[in-house]
């Protein structure tokens, strides 16, 4: 109770805005441990919004995003002393909860399906919503639900890791590190324990207990957890019928609620008909989540998988459901299929077919393997091999692949899309390909995956008498009608009905193990096998071109090709680690599609044939995919990609007039511009005199044609019959060429020759002379050398 002499709650809390974080977190406790829930309930609403924010992300709050224990260990064990499910917030939920007080919520705020059902006046499926939506006095705007202080204290929990404006990129924020990340495993753990049940409210009154305050939200019978709704009529929002809850449930009642809070604010963004609408490319994304947000519903999934899992083996089977078994017990038989997995369909939908092709999709590509893995967070796990390659899916996963075959198959689908569209040379596109592979791979996965198929393209031939097994009660002893072949008729109606509601009545299924998906996985194979030479390629050069042979080749001591302009990707920022990385992966990536979809070595030798016979020497300067028409090379759409993704690259090569050709960065313009001028005027001059001299076949010819002769175009690697033929018609004769002098290499190296004869006493006449005749030699050599290697040329 409240001495007369203590401010009133709301002086404290708006006079506790100015003091230390420290100070601020002790008033509050002291409030709430002195004061009675009439008059804390007034503050309520006000602490909660300066803890989490404002719904509309004006107030940060006391942004728990971003504070994280290794940067400020003080404010951080603060908060999560006082955030705690056993601290004091909590603890004042629980004394307004006895009370029964409600407090409105603004359905504007809640996700886009729901919001868009309340105002339609159509009552949402959750059951979280039910006898909560209140009509403003005026009617139409000013939707509201009445929420208990609990349901009020974790909606606004739940929603500020949407509402908040997402992290700036300059920040680097660890999320796993973080407060807001480390509150919601720790409230997973308290409210879904995967050991012992959910412990009670505690008391915030010395020596004394609260009572267990009842469930304010009408408790959905256990028994209809597992079961769609028959009714194909959508309840109105006026008819808010009241839901006699099972006194047993009350236990729960705040687990239950937990999770559907999460579920609803972070998954329910896409309805089936919203995801339908999305399938078209000119449709707008309502909604859109960020890394972070992915990363916590991760960690949900895996909390949820461990508390599924904890459950006693004897109540596995929903047939050992009876009054003896534990509210808790039959919470965790039903949440996954109850609460989850169709809103996270549509979540992942969404994120593979919009999320950007960048290596940030790896969170959703973990968020997703987590979910297809159940048996890694289950209890005997630890009892398995620690040996990866050795673990064997058990036949007892089978009900949930194939409850879940959407979500292997129509996904892994949607990766091998999204595979075929990113580049794989890059290490970590190469690493999430090797993921999915790996997963897909584990031993009798992809057995089950193809029997959940082979169950759902089962022909339709015993439709009325499943439907009427669908509403039929087990007998006492469990059994239904007859042994084998029903079991089989059971499991292909819950794939089918697992499959139908997720995508419709008239939807479209294709295989993962049809011909369509093999081909995808063909044209992935050879992609994998195609970034491999790549990236063997890149190592290659990263070998043969040492960091300073650029200067030595600037300098004239090593020879250059101008024509050189290799396109490189972040492979080679990061090194020959990052090289061998890709390569490892993609091998891998490899051996494990061989194994999903059983792939010959034939095949895969095929496709190495197929994308080496446009190589050069070891396997260097591959050609994009193209096709010889009559005008020369025709891209394919395999050679488009190729080249948009820097995979592959056409030799792109000066193929006019050298004398003509652009002005280089190592020339400098003015110099190539006057020595064009003056050899052009001694080869119009002296044309004649130049042919006659190229004429002869003496000694004196060879060494005339040496100079005034460059290769003809015929000889260089054009990739065009039109360039061919042009070149055959554009033979020019002997003519001098002055634009070497114009090269910042040339004019070094007269610049050091000079130096160096200065230096030992030669004056620069007798330097340039013997200049001359150092080059006059050296032609000599050339012009014999060339001429011996004409005669031994067929």
């Amino acid at each position: 109770m409240a001495f007369p002499h203590l401010q009133q709650p709301s002086s404290v809390l708006a006079d506790s805005i100015n003091k230390p974080f420290a100070q601020r977190c002790q008033d509050l406790v002291k409030v709430i441990e002195d004061f009675p829930a009439k008059e804390l309930h007034s503050i309520f609403p006000l602490l909660v919004e300066s803890i989490f924010g404002s719904l509309d992300g004006v107030l940060v709050g006391w942004n728990l995003r971003c504070l994280q224990g290794r940067v400020n260990p003080v404010e951080y064990g603060i908060v999560m002393e006082f955030l705690d499910p056993g601290g004091p917030m909590m603890k004042l939920v629980y004394k307004l909860q006895a009370e029964d007080y409600k407090f409105d919520f603004p359905v504007s705020y809640l996700p886009g399906p729901v919001k868009a059902s309340i105002q339609e006046r159509i009552l949402p499926d959750s059951p979280l919503y039910h006898n909560k939506v209140q009509f403003p006095p005026s009617g139409g705007l000013g939707l509201h639900l009445a929420l208990n202080p609990f349901e009020y204290y974790i909606f606004f929990f739940a929603l500020s890791l949407i509402t908040q404006k997402p992290l700036p990129v300059s920040l680097r924020v660890r999320t796993s590190d973080c407060a807001y990340f480390t509150l919601v495993d720790r409230y997973l753990s308290w409210f879904l324990p995967t050991e012992g049940s959910v412990p009670p409210p505690l008391s915030s009154s010395p020596g004394g207990t609260s009572p267990s305050p009842a469930p304010r939200t009408p408790a959905m019978p256990f028994a209809s957890y597992g079961l769609h709704h028959t009714s194909l009529l959508k309840r109105h929002i006026s008819h808010q019928t009241s839901v006699n809850a099972d006194p047993t449930s009350q236990e729960i009642w705040r687990s239950e609620t937990l999770l559907q809070v999460f579920v609803e604010m972070w998954l329910h963004h896409y309805s089936l008909e919203m995801y339908q609408k999305m399938q078209s490319p000119h449709a707008k994304e309502s909604f859109t989540p960020s890394e972070e947000h992915v990363l916590v519903v991760r960690l949900l999934l895996k909390h949820l998988h461990a508390f599924a899992n904890s459950l006693k083996p004897e109540q596995v089977s929903p047939s050992a459901h009876s009054h003896a078994t534990s509210p808790l017990e039959e919470f965790k038989r039903v949440a996954v299929p109850r609460f989850v997995q169709q809103k996270l369909y549509l979540f992942l939908q969404h994120c593979f077919g919009h999320w950007p092709l960048d290596a940030s999709f790896r969170a959703v590509l973990e968020m997703w393997l987590s979910y297809l893995q159940p048996w890694r967070y289950a209890s005997e796990k630890q009892a398995q091999s620690n040996d990866s390659q050795s673990r064997c899916v058990l036949e007892k996963w089978a009900p949930f692949v194939q409850e879940n075959l959407l979500v292997y198959t129509k996904l892994f689908v949607g990766f091998l899309n999204r595979a075929l569209r990113t580049d794989l040379v890059s290490p970590k596109n190469a690493l999430m390909v090797f993921r999915v592979a790996k997963v897909f791979a584990q031993p009798n996965l992809a057995e089950m995956i193809q029997k959940g198929e082979q169950l759902f393209l089962e022909p339709e031939l015993v439709i009325p008498h499943r439907q009427h097994r669908l509403f039929t009660t087990p007998t006492v002893t469990g059994s239904f009608l007859s042994p084998w072949p029903p079991a089989v008729t059971d499991a292909s109606f819950k794939v089918k009905s697992h499959v139908y509601s997720l995508e419709g009545q008239d939807c479209k299924y294709t295989p993962m193990f049809g011909p369509e998906v093999r081909t995808l996985v063909l044209r992935l194979a050879q992609l994998i096998t195609q970034a491999k030479q790549t990236a063997r390629s890149i190592s290659d050069q990263c070998v043969e071109t040492p960091s300073g042979q650029s200067f030595l080749s600037w300098l004239g001591f090593s020879p250059t090709d101008p024509n050189s302009s290799y396109s490189g990707n972040d492979l080679d920022e990061m090194g020959q680690d990052s090289i061998r990385k890709t390569d490892e992966y993609l091998e891998k990536a490899l051996e494990y599609l061989r194994q999903i979809f059983r792939l010959s070595e034939a095949q895969l030798a095929q496709l190495t044939l197929a994308l080496g016979t446009t190589q050069d020497e070891n396997g260097k300067k591959q050609l994009p995919d193209c096709i010889v028409g009559e005008d020369g090379l025709i891209l394919t759409a395999l050679g488009r990609y190729q080249i948009i993704n820097g995979l592959r690259r056409f030799e792109i090569e000066y193929q006019g007039d050298l004398e003509l050709q652009p002005i280089r960065s190592y020339e400098n313009a003015t110099l190539v511009r006057a020595l064009f001028r003056l050899s052009s005027a001694i080869n119009c001059r002296f044309a004649d005199q130049m042919v006659a001299l190229c004429s002869r076949d003496d000694f004196l010819g060879s060494f005339c044609r040496y100079h005034l002769i460059e290769p003809t175009l015929a000889n260089r690697h054009l990739l065009s019959p039109v360039g061919r033929r042009q070149a055959a018609s554009q033979a020019r004769g002997p003519r001098l060429s002055l634009r070497f002098l114009g090269s910042y290499r040339t004019l070094l190296s007269f610049f050091l020759a000079f130096v160096m004869g200065s230096l030992l006493s030669i004056r620069p006449l007798p330097c340039a002379l013997l200049l001359v005749l150092g080059y006059l030699l050296y032609a000599m050599a050339m012009t014999l050398l060339t001429e011996r290697g004409k005669l031994h040329q067929p």
